[in-house]
């Protein structure tokens, strides 16, 4: 009797490891550095249409896409993930560079404008936020809030600019500017006690609740607040006259075994549909292909900001002296 039960319980293991194993030959694993209460429905939604499971790892506020960077380059020979979904553009590059993506120019290529794209198609943008100022409007006077501001800076909040879209906004500034200007306008900030906290979301909320003027955040950030009943509205960031549009991106994973599955999440983060259900979500992301539908009048506001904005591209060189600066500065 105990041969035939140890005989069964050999059995039903092996054929719980081969069902696993199926399973995991059959879905995909998906590095998302976008906010889980947006981009899981999203990709649940891909589940239910195509059959293909989906297992996701998500990245934390404080280190937005700049850790799932890193974990894929370190990962690199060893692929664990076959899509990644960024939640900018700049790190994106950074894999491209290391060899990491694999082209591919599938149904929603053609769709998404080529400042948004890598003509080869390593990656491809899609749902684009903005950079904003955020201001309360309870403050007074109104601030004079300038490309690089001046003035009293105690109650004017940004994120640490170690990652995400705030390190894209300070790569921009060091290109515009010239390294020198932005490390002396920082040095000043600091000293005027400007206010570094661990992500966008805490700048949203600092200036939502009156303790803070103005801050630099992104437009889902200020629609949170806005949704909220919050005394907030919101400027675009210009720098040298132009916006700072920072899209998602997507791409596929270099040494993936789950191509085909792959491909088609890649054609459904790129389709219409997809950039319809963001820019109606809390989220308002701005589509960058042709949308046939009506789109929410917060978006339809924004979408004028596309046309002047930066090429994010030709900033990617100035990507890593930026952040090697911003790493040796200790930023509290």
């Amino acid at each position: 009797m105990t041969a035939v039960i140890l005989s069964l319980v050999v059995g039903w293991g092996v054929f719980l490891s081969q069902t696993s194993s199926q399973t995991s030959s059959q879905g995909l694993v998906v590095y998302c550095a976008h906010d889980a209460v947006y981009s899981e429905a999203v990709l649940r939604r891909f589940e239910q249409q195509t059959g293909i499971p989906v297992t996701i790892r998500f990245d934390t506020e404080a280190t937005k896409s700049l850790s799932l960077v890193r974990m894929l380059l370190d990962e690199k020979d060893h692929p664990r993930c076959d899509v990644f979904w960024n939640n900018e553009q700049l790190g994106t590059m950074e894999l491209q560079r290391a060899g990491a993506l694999l082209a591919y120019k599938g149904s929603g290529f053609a769709r998404i404008p080529a400042p948004f794209k890598d003509p080869e198609g390593h990656w491809v943008g899609f749902a684009a936020r903005f950079r904003v100022q955020m201001i309360n409007t309870n403050c007074e006077p109104p601030p004079e809030f300038g490309e690089l501001p001046e003035g009293p800076l105690d109650r004017v909040a940004i994120a640490k600019p170690l990652f995400g879209t705030t390190l894209t906004h300070y790569v921009c500034l060091w290109q515009e500017f010239g390294p020198e200007t932005l490390k002396a306008w920082q040095r000043h900030a600091l000293e005027q006690k400007l206010h570094l906290v661990p992500g966008n979301g805490r700048v949203m909320s600092l200036v939502a609740d009156g303790i803070c003027d103005y801050g630099w955040t992104d437009t889902d950030d200020f629609h949170v607040a806005l949704d909220d009943g919050k005394p907030v509205r919101m400027l675009p960031v210009r720098v040298r006259g132009k916006t700072i549009a920072i899209p998602n991106t997507v791409a596929i994973i270099r040494g993936t075994r789950r191509l085909s599955g792959a491909q088609k999440l890649i054609d459904f983060l790129l389709s219409e549909e997809t950039e319809l259900a963001l820019a109606r979500s809390k989220a308002r992301q701005v589509p960058l292909g042709l949308v046939t539908a009506a789109l929410p009048a917060d978006v339809d506001r924004m979408l004028p900001w596309l046309k002047t904005a930066t090429d994010l591209a030709p900033l990617f060189e100035f990507r890593e002296p930026c952040l090697r600066w911003l790493e040796s500065e200790n930023l509290p």
